[in-house]
């Protein structure tokens, strides 16, 4: 008899539990009475988060309400497996889950598979992962490969504009994938919200959920690890600033979606962050929540970053013994361009502001990777300290070009033969001896080509 109540107790803490009536995406309501599972409950993913030397995040979107786990065991040894935690997903976080795999070694391969609702996801590519190894005080740092670029618009006919479609050459992807970065970083418009996302979490969750389904997205969305920053169309309507009245939304639309090891610092709100990969740093900046209007003359304290952030990424720039420190932000930084779309065009006080400490303070190293401006190239800049500080700006991954931008865009800074008005996405491999590290930067295309290669060290571009 108590057996027989086992069933009936499960149905009714499910339906008790708070979850949708109606999934945020597109697909059909599913009855509770036939719960899905494997590939059929599978709406989005796996996605790799973060990867450190004992822990990975494994991110999964599921159709509707539903138990998601991650089975892992080090390449070449199945016989030994682990699980992470199960996790419940729920509609108000968009049917995600964040698995946590916690028993890891330093610098080993593991491969891994999802199970929905006790079923395992079946797939036609890799899903592996490689912890980051234990280098320090042994050997020299690893050399690694990052992928970068931003602006990845997906078509959705209904509710783009009339005309030709934004988005195109979706291929960029699987050219990333073919060269197995170690790791990629977005650098914002990571998704184009549109006229029917901006107001509601349902709309943002929508977004998502329709541009991460994509084909080309996926072998390199389950073996990279992938990060993220936000820009004005992943964060509201065109140009939005920390005025926007959902961007309390849209941040938590944004950590439900990406794998960022925190979100936020000091305490704030926002997409900023830091991690370490190697002996690299890496500072993820957030150009919008703190955002005061752009032409707003007489706003107090006006600021792109706010004071909290800009002061803990100046100190945290001092702070670093990284050879380079990687500072990915949603707008040109190195530009002598009157364009208002670069990303301290309307607070130049703050750039200077920047600059100059990194001058006074004797900072090496320093690489800007930027977005936005749906073209690519190098700038470089030598300071009165003798350092370069370099911007690398990669744009855009599938949404439209400025074609024209290596004829008419005027930069003063930029490195001759850089500009890139087609798709694109920038490698960097960082290389060499621990005290004589340098980079190496690729842009290349959707077709896979590679439009261009230079070296960046201490010394300058080589």
């Amino acid at each position: 008899m108590k057996n027989n109540l086992l069933p009936i107790c499960f149905l009714l803490l499910w339906a008790c539990s708070p979850k949708p009536s109606q999934p945020v995406d597109i697909k059909p309501i599913v009855s509770v009475t036939a719960p899905l599972g494997g590939n059929e409950a599978l709406q989005n993913g796996p996605m790799l988060g973060y990867v450190e030397m004992r822990e990975a995040l494994v991110w999964v979107q599921t159709k509707t309400f539903a138990g998601v786990q991650v089975e892992y065991w080090e390449r070449g040894k199945p016989e030994q497996k682990w699980r992470t935690d199960l996790v419940q997903t729920y509609k108000t976080s968009a049917f995600t889950a964040k698995c946590i795999a916690s028993q890891l070694e330093p610098g080993v391969i593991y491969d891994y598979r999802v199970e929905i609702n006790g079923d395992s996801v079946q797939l036609n590519y890799p899903t592996t992962f490689t912890t980051q190894p234990l280098w320090q005080w042994r050997v020299d740092p690893p050399a690694f490969t990052l992928a970068t670029g931003s602006c990845a618009y997906v078509n959705e006919t209904q509710f783009d504009r009339p005309g030709k479609p934004y988005g195109s050459n979706y291929q960029t992807f699987t050219q990333i994938a073919n060269r197995k970065p170690d790791l990629m970083l977005w650098l914002g418009d990571n998704v184009y919200f549109r006229e029917v996302d901006w107001y509601t979490r349902s709309g943002m969750q929508h977004r998502y959920t329709h541009d991460r389904s994509i084909s080309e997205l996926q072998p390199l969305l389950a073996s990279t690890p992938q990060y993220a920053i936000w820009d004005d169309h992943d964060y509201g309507p065109d140009d939005s600033d920390g005025t926007w009245v959902h961007k309390e939304t849209a941040w938590e639309v944004f950590q439900d979606f990406w794998g960022n090891p925190t979100f936020g610092v000091n305490g704030q709100k926002g997409c900023t962050t830091k991690f370490q990969y190697a002996d690299v740093e890496f500072f993820l900046l957030d150009n919008r929540y703190f955002r005061t209007p752009n032409y707003c003359k007489t706003c107090p304290d006006r600021t792109l970053l706010g004071r909290e952030q800009l002061q803990w990424f100046l100190s945290s720039l001092a702070a670093s013994r990284a050879p380079f420190k990687i500072v990915a932000i949603g707008g040109q930084v190195l530009t002598s361009s009157s364009n208002n779309e670069t990303a301290f065009h309307f607070f130049p006080a703050e750039r200077d502001t920047i600059l100059k400490f990194i001058e006074r303070e004797n900072i090496k190293g320093v690489i800007f990777l930027t977005g936005d401006r749906h073209f690519s190239e190098l700038s470089a800049v030598k300071n009165a300290a003798g350092n370069w500080v370099y911007d690398l700006t990669a744009s855009p991954f599938t949404s439209g070009t400025y074609s024209d931008a290596p004829t008419k865009e005027i930069n003063e800074f930029r490195v001759p033969g850089t500009a890139v008005g087609e798709h694109n996405f920038g490698l960097l491999k960082f290389f060499g001896p621990r005290k004589a590290r340098e980079v190496e930067i690729k842009i290349i295309n959707h077709e896979g080509k590679e439009m261009w290669t230079r070296t960046l060290g201490y010394d300058g571009v080589k």
